[in-house]
């Protein structure tokens, strides 16, 4: 038996090392699974795998910029579009919603002014954070009136989402009052 505590703790710090390594090639390839696959399959190093996430990343915080930028963009103009409208006389009407829920299945109705493009978009959005399967959208115009129609599932038949038709409606029409104040 030897009582050289340096002995001993030798093979703890490689079975250390070891797991440590485990561990990094684990979370290596996790980060290069989450890359858009290539046309070429063969295998990269792994600095090449970082470096193909690294400009990854940064390709992808570009497009978030320029996304914004062009968002402000476009917010501007609908300010101007509101701001015109005022002028004119023309006070803006407010958005409706209309929900009719049917089991695990809800129809939204959805009106609005012509100008009020984003709304729609919004209102998609906060359906597809919530979960929902959109199966149809179609809208019809009349004047400056927008009549959107959004057929739409919620959780599936085998696991309907009770609560589902409640939380939507109410996120929506927050939504709205929030974009209407």
């Amino acid at each position: 038996m030897n009582d050289n505590p340096n002995v001993s703790s030798r093979p703890d710090r490689k079975v250390i090392e070891r797991n440590r390594r485990t561990q990094m090639k684990a979370l290596y390839s996790e980060l290069y699974s989450l890359l858009p696959r290539h046309s070429s399959r063969e295998s990269k190093s792994l600095p090449d795998q970082l470096h193909e996430a690294t400009s990854y990343i940064k390709k992808l915080q570009i497009n978030l910029e320029r996304m914004k930028e062009k968002k402000d963009s476009l917010m501007s103009v609908e300010r101007l579009r509101n701001t015109r409208s005022r002028m004119t006389g023309k006070v803006p009407k407010s958005p409706q919603i209309q929900i009719h829920e049917m089991g695990s299945s809800l129809v939204i109705g959805l009106t609005t002014e012509s100008n009020s493009r984003f709304l729609f978009t919004q209102t998609i959005r906060v359906l597809q954070e919530e979960g929902a399967e959109i199966v149809n959208a179609g809208f019809s115009v009349v004047d400056d009136t927008v009549f959107h129609i959004i057929n739409l599932t919620i959780g599936h038949e085998s696991a309907p989402d009770h609560g589902g038709g409640r939380r939507i409606s109410e996120r929506l029409n927050k939504f709205l009052n929030d974009a209407d104040a």
